[in-house]
């Protein structure tokens, strides 16, 4: 399928999609173009072509968190955590990461939304939840480490040379996490 064929079938929903989430027509026409720049690029990565509506879909939310963070401006992930999947029985990264998420201790999961979700400093943080910025920091990388564990033990992922995660969402019954 080329990147033409994608635009004509999913561009309109998936504008619609972002219209949602950043209520400005202007800004949510620089996030699709930024998500069909990602489409055009990785297209050829995708093994499954019966998961492209989702791929593309979880590749919009990707460029909206992006956006978001970019900006430095704060959002409701709770929009994010409870709307239903794009199409049912599509088996999304979402999926296993909300498992995961689930199952990330708390002492772990605060320190992350507040620093990758909510975009806080560090410092922020720690003087928030009344802690050392050294235990922080640590909290953090922790429950970073452990939601990559997550992947790798829900869905097979193995990290690659540099460190970063690789591989692909199984399908849901083959999940040991979020089946």
């Amino acid at each position: 399928m080329t990147t033409k064929q994608v635009w004509t079938s999913y561009s309109k929903d998936i504008k619609h999609f972002i219209i949602s989430k950043v209520k400005d027509t202007t800004i949510a026409d620089d996030i699709l173009q930024d998500t069909f720049i990602k489409i055009h690029t990785k297209l050829h990565t995708l093994k499954d072509i019966k998961k492209l509506k989702a791929w593309c879909f979880t590749i919009a939310r990707n460029s909206i968190l992006d956006y978001w963070k970019s900006e430095n401006k704060t959002f409701e992930i709770i929009n994010f955590e409870n709307e239903e999947t794009i199409e049912e029985n599509i088996h999304t990264e979402k999926d296993c990461l909300q498992g995961i998420l689930k199952n990330l201790p708390k002492k772990y999961r605060d320190p992350l939304f507040l620093s990758d979700i909510k975009g806080l400093k560090q410092q922020e943080i720690a003087t928030q939840l009344n802690q050392t910025l050294s235990t922080t920091k640590s909290q953090i990388q922790r429950a970073r480490k452990l939601i990559a564990k997550g992947f790798i033990d829900c869905c097979g992922f193995q990290l690659n040379a540099d460190g970063n995660l690789v591989g692909e969402i199984q399908e849901k019954e083959d999940c040991k996490v979020c089946s």
